[in-house]
């Protein structure tokens, strides 16, 4: 099939790749415009862009979708594919092409529409999530849906490590769906939606005062963007890894001081004796 390939951080790169290895013909690849990298002065593509032109394919980096309407129009492409873009796609596009856009989703809708379902999931503390390939509407992940696969959530896995999972398994669903698109009838979502919203920092502030579990998903769903946090001596203390003990009280096992490298607990505390590990 001939495709249009919309998408921008490292998490769309396998799909892309997958396609490109199942035979698809990827006409064109749209993802976001270079970005700061770093302290530096320095620019550099998305991760979906440096691939895309490893594998020969063509690339547009618009600052809006908009701008590409006539060219996605103009490339033949039968179908769109768009593995977290990072932009709401314009009415115009999404008409462009016969068989519309697909989008991979990675929770199960309605439940975590937006921008960080892996995080919302585990802050939520649900025990299972999943991956979904959804037809692109007006709304935002509010379109019917043709495949969704469901995976149980370990409970000491982190945002990263889930996420990870949820690619590979979104990667080949998005594979086994994709040649059934143009006879499939997606199937209007069922139940109550809930939203992810954006993360910020301050939400990742631990209250040491609150619950164990409670504590335990926020530094999970923390690590690795933006990291739990917490405060000793007015500095600020990342937590990325912890544990409970025998009482049940949560133990730090992975931390990062400000302007320093992650080091173990053990070793934090050598250089802090007798320092409470309680924000002010």
């Amino acid at each position: 099939m001939r495709l249009v390939f919309l998408g921008s951080p490292d998490d769309a790169v396998p799909t892309l790749r997958a396609l490109v290895d199942a035979g698809h013909e990827v006409a064109l690849v749209v993802t976001q415009p270079d970005r700061r990298r770093g302290r530096g002065s320095g620019t550099a593509p998305s991760p979906v862009n440096a691939a895309a032109l490893e594998l020969g394919l063509d690339v547009r980096t618009p600052s809006r979708a908009r701008e590409v309407v006539d060219e996605v129009w103009a490339s033949g492409a039968e179908l769109g594919v768009v593995v977290a873009f990072g932009q709401l796609l314009p009415d115009e596009l999404l008409e462009a092409l016969p068989h519309g856009f697909v989008n991979l989703h990675f929770s199960l809708l309605p439940r975590w529409r937006g921008a960080a379902p892996v995080e919302r999931v585990i802050l939520a503390g649900d025990t299972d999530t999943g991956v979904c390939v959804m037809r692109i509407d007006s709304g935002l992940d509010t379109g019917p849906v043709y495949a969704c696969e469901r995976t149980p959530i370990d409970p000491d896995e982190t945002a990263g490590e889930l996420r990870a999972r949820l690619v590979e398994l979104g990667t080949r669903l998005m594979v086994e769906t994709l040649p059934r698109v143009p006879e499939l009838e997606p199937q209007p979502q069922q139940g109550e939606p809930t939203y992810a919203d954006k993360l910020t920092v301050d939400e990742f502030r631990i209250d040491w005062f609150r619950p164990a579990d409670e504590i335990m998903r926020v530094i999970r769903a923390g690590n690795p963007r933006p990291g739990a946090w917490t405060t000793v001596e007015g500095k600020r203390l990342k937590i990325w890894r912890a544990t409970r003990n025998d009482q049940g009280v949560v133990e730090p096992v992975e931390v990062q001081p400000e302007g320093r490298p992650r080091m173990t607990w053990e070793a934090w505390r050598r250089g802090h004796p007798g320092t409470p590990v309680l924000g002010t």
